[in-house]
């Protein structure tokens, strides 16, 4: 594994030296000086004398988070210009997965993050994120001045609880579709849908979608087309099963059983 990685940072800085091709700076994600904005948002972030300051992104971690929900967005949404991306959470430490085969770190504490310019909520066992007022209470706090909110996959039932889908339109894991309009929200059978500046993804997997679909927004198609090509998202799935339509009932039942017997005990 270290020499795999050791090998792919070698390979990404000889392509940023111009090794590969145009090099990384002929496409514009390497660049001499900050960022230029490329969005209302980035320039909202850059003085009219001073330098850019960073592109904040503060992803929410809990026990029982998915992990793909926010690892997904984040191997995307991290390598835009001039983004930091923060992980935060109840307390800081571990957290573990809805599996229980993965712990995942939070950095910060919801206290110690007061602003953001956009919040990522993954999904995952969300009931006692739902249920928790100083987390709630904090998404509400921090969606009055982000520039983008987004969810993904049961993500969007604790933006619900939050009170921020009221009268929009929303989706979440397919599993769980009836449960969005008890918040209000419409449900739409799509793999991300906006919503004046809320995003919400459908299941696990989606999330990577949404997150190019951001990327674009707050950096420009060209960056969210590189960052595509930068994780390889190329899906070429062996198996056209990936919603309940296409893959019938049967499947749909045996589905949400493994999906329940994964489930961290």
């Amino acid at each position: 594994m270290l020499t795999m990685d050791v090998s792919r940072r070698t390979v990404l800085r000889a392509a940023a030296a111009g090794g590969a091709g145009m090099g990384l700076a002929g496409t514009g994600l390497v660049t001499s000086g900050p960022a230029a904005p490329a969005s209302a948002s980035a320039g909202q972030r850059t003085g009219s004398t001073g330098p850019a300051r960073k592109l904040r992104i503060a992803i929410l971690l809990f026990d029982g988070v998915t992990a793909v929900d926010a690892i997904g967005p984040c191997e995307v949404l991290c390598r835009i210009p001039g983004a930091e991306v923060v992980t935060v959470g109840r307390e800081a430490g571990r957290v573990r997965t809805d599996t229980g085969v993965l712990t995942l770190g939070v950095d910060h504490t919801l206290s110690q993050v007061r602003t953001a310019d956009v919040l990522l909520v993954p999904g995952g066992n969300v009931r006692d994120v739902q249920a928790d007022p100083e987390t709630i209470r904090w998404i509400q706090r921090l969606h009055r001045h982000t520039t983008w909110t987004v969810s993904v996959c049961t993500g969007s039932l604790v933006l619900g609880a939050a009170g921020l889908l009221r009268g929009l339109p929303a989706t979440t894991y397919w599993g769980l579709k009836a449960e969005l309009a008890q918040f209000g929200a419409t449900f739409v059978p799509s793999r991300f849908v906006e919503a004046g500046r809320i995003i919400t993804a459908a299941g696990m997997s989606a999330g990577i979608d949404m997150s190019l679909h951001l990327a674009a927004k707050l950096a420009g198609d060209r960056i969210a087309q590189a960052l595509q090509l930068v994780v390889e998202y190329d899906p070429q799935p062996p198996f056209d099963t990936g919603s309940p339509d296409k893959a019938g009932p049967e499947l749909t039942s045996l589905a949400l059983r493994l999906l329940r017997n994964s489930a961290a005990r």
